[in-house]
Parts: structure tokens; sequence; C-alpha cells
């Protein structure tokens, strides 16, 4: 009996430290978006190729929302607000809010603030979910901080006077970076009655008709025209956009998600801005700095103790 209960302890931690690196895995492809966004900025809004982006989704998800219908019936007040939260505040409104926080606040004040998401996540997650952090974990968010900060900053100082902090800018990148920690946190809440392929799809098909109304409020021209080839890229670039920073990478991050705290996920969702820098250096001809090697390390170091954490956790558990 007890070499049964063993194994069952051993495989249940194994499902914990997979599931927090399907959620590292699923964050880092979100940093491949740039490779694909780039060309198609040469014709479209930002709006009009999250729309198009998301009608791709929803032909994607529509079958496999529809075999997973029979979990609809079960959707109650709370699920509904959740879903509404990860859709609409996580996708649209947070970015939206993030875009319109660079176009009118300080570019370094706005970027550091939203490097405050995990600590909205894990905030919420204590008093929605109740969970608990374990020992040292506080010591790793530092850690996790620190490296995202000399990601994008180096040994500089982002600012050089408080008055950068005190703008609407600042409360624009404050608010996405709240709806982006709920989203994790509201997330984590509907896997424990849902399927992650049903949260994956809502997420998808929900946000549909709030980017509609976006792009008609924008009354942006669309101009897709040009030849034959442009055409082409931009579908085929739409595509591979569409199906991998987006479909695969939520599918990947919400079933990892399922066997994930959200306090540990937020921290795990830091390898999008790591990835970032990959794909800068490898398509952009950026160089990398020692800075942003040495947050890379710092990174990863908290990454791998995370993870080892939670296995703990969950052994302690059983």
């Amino acid at each position: 009996m007890s070499n049964i209960t063993a194994s069952s302890s051993g495989l249940r931690q194994a499902r914990v430290k997979s599931g927090f690196w399907l959620v590292v895995l699923g964050a880092a492809l979100w940093g491949v978006d740039p490779v694909f966004r780039i060309i198609l900025l040469k014709s479209l809004t930002s709006s009009q190729i999250v729309l198009l982006e998301h009608v791709v989704l929803f032909l994607a998800a529509a079958p496999v929302l529809w075999k997973h219908r029979a979990e609809l019936k079960g959707i109650r007040l709370r699920q509904a607000g959740a879903l509404l939260v990860v859709s609409w505040g996580g996708s649209a409104v947070a970015t939206i809010l993030f875009t319109k926080a660079l176009a009118s606040g300080d570019l370094n004040a706005v970027l550091l603030l939203q490097k405050l998401q995990p600590l909205f996540a894990i905030g919420l997650a204590a008093i929605i979910l109740k969970e608990r952090l374990p020992r040292n974990f506080g010591i790793l968010i530092v850690v996790a901080l620190l490296g995202t900060y000399l990601l994008t900053f180096g040994w500089t100082v982002p600012f050089g006077h408080v008055n950068s902090f005190i703008s609407v800018g600042s409360l624009l990148a404050l608010g996405a970076a709240a709806l982006w920690g709920g989203s994790t946190v509201m997330g984590r809440y509907l896997l424990g009655s849902m399927k992650y392929e049903t949260v994956t799809s809502l997420r998808f098909i929900l946000a549909l008709p709030l980017l509609f109304v976006v792009t008609a409020v924008e009354r942006a021209p669309w101009q897709i025209g040009g030849d034959a080839g442009t055409a082409w890229a931009v579908g085929i670039n739409l595509l591979l956009q569409a199906l991998l920073p987006g479909l695969l990478s939520m599918l990947l991050y919400y079933k990892g998600l399922n066997t994930t705290k959200a306090s540990f996920a937020t921290l795990a969702e830091l390898s999008f801005p790591m990835t970032g820098i990959v794909i800068n250096w490898m398509f952009f001809d950026t160089v990398v700095t020692v800075p942003q090697l040495t947050g890379f390390a710092l990174i990863w170091f908290a990454l791998f103790m995370i993870s080892n954490q939670q296995s703990r956790q969950a052994l302690a558990a059983d």
C-alpha cells in the first residue's frame, strides 16, 4: 500500500512540475509575436491585427467549445464575471490601457510600473483563491523582478524624478498590470470547474465582440491592398501569429495553469520578456548586454527554484 501511495505522490509531483514549465513555455511563446507583427503593422493597425487574429482563433476555438458545450450549463454568475476579466480585461482592455500609457506617459515609468503585475496577481490569489506562499517565496519574487528590471533597464535608473510616476500614463499602466494579474488569477479560478480547452476557447470567443466595437470606433482605413505577394505575406503572418503566440501559447498556458498556483504562474510568465530579448537578438540584430544576461540568469534561477518549491508543496500536500 505504501508503494502505491509513493507512486501516486511521485506522479502528482511530476504533474505539478510539468504544469509549471508548460506555463513557462506558453508565456515564452508570447515573445515570438514581434516576428509576425512587424510585417502586419505595415498594412494594419494594432486593433485591426488583434481583431483579425481573434477571427482566426474563433474559427479554431468554436469546434472545441462545441465539443465541450455541456460545461457551459454549469456557468454561474461568478464564472461569468471571471470569464469577462480573462477575455475582455486580460485580452483587450489591458492591452488598450498599456498602449495608451506608452503614448501618454513617461516610457520608462510605464515599463517599470507594468512589472508590478506579479504583485497584483499574488495579492489577488491570496484574497480570492486563498493561496498560501511557501517560505522564502518573497526572496524569489525580488530576484525575479530584479531580473526583469535588468532585462529592461540594465544598470541605469529608469527615471530622473518622482514626477515621472505622477501622470495619467502611470495610472493606465497600473490598470493594465492589475488586469493582467487579475486575468491570471481568474483563469486559475475557472480551471477549478472547467477544462483548460473550454477556458481557452471562451477567452478568444468572448473577446471578439469587444474587439469589433474597438475597431469600429477607431475608424482606421483597412489597407491590405498591394500586390498578391504582399497580401500573401500578410495572410501567412496573420495565421502564424494567431496559431503560435495566440492559440498554441494559451493552450499550453492554461493546461499548465490547471496544476499551478496563480502566484507561481505569474512568475512563470516572466519567460515572456526573456524570449523577447532572444527574438530581438536573432531577428532584429539587437546587441545583448551584460546586464541583460545577468537578468536572464536571475530569472532562470528564480524559475527553477519556484518549480522546486511547488513540487515540494505538492509532495507535502500528499
